[in-house]
């Protein structure tokens, strides 16, 4: 059915089915500890999220986590501010809408 007229019907598959959480298949590092729940908390969360979970800081990294309590800019913080600097795509989500995205459904 390659003609062009306006009687051309299109199907869409289910779109709920191609949604995806915004955390899936994305590496992710909390810096400063949460107040609304612990670290292994959290990270079960974004592992039930497909989310990937690192240690440190890199260029591959998509999400920084701040955590409320927290004094200062930490390192992993300035690290990720350093990289953005330089054009990687990095997200620094304070830990209030770091919830708001984990109510999003999968």
């Amino acid at each position: 059915m390659n003609q062009s007229n306006d009687n051309t019907e299109i199907i869409l598959s289910d779109p709920s089915q191609n949604l995806v959480h915004p955390f899936f298949n994305k590496r992710i590092v909390f810096t400063g500890a949460l107040s609304t729940m612990t670290r292994s908390e959290a990270a079960k969360k974004v592992r039930a999220f497909g989310g990937i979970l690192q240690g440190a800081v890199t260029k591959e990294t998509d999400f920084v986590i701040l955590g409320k309590k927290h004094r200062g800019k930490s390192t992993k913080q300035l690290k990720a501010e350093q990289l953005i600097r330089f054009g990687f795509d990095i997200q620094i989500l304070p830990e209030d809408d770091f919830i708001w995205v984990l109510s999003m459904p999968k």
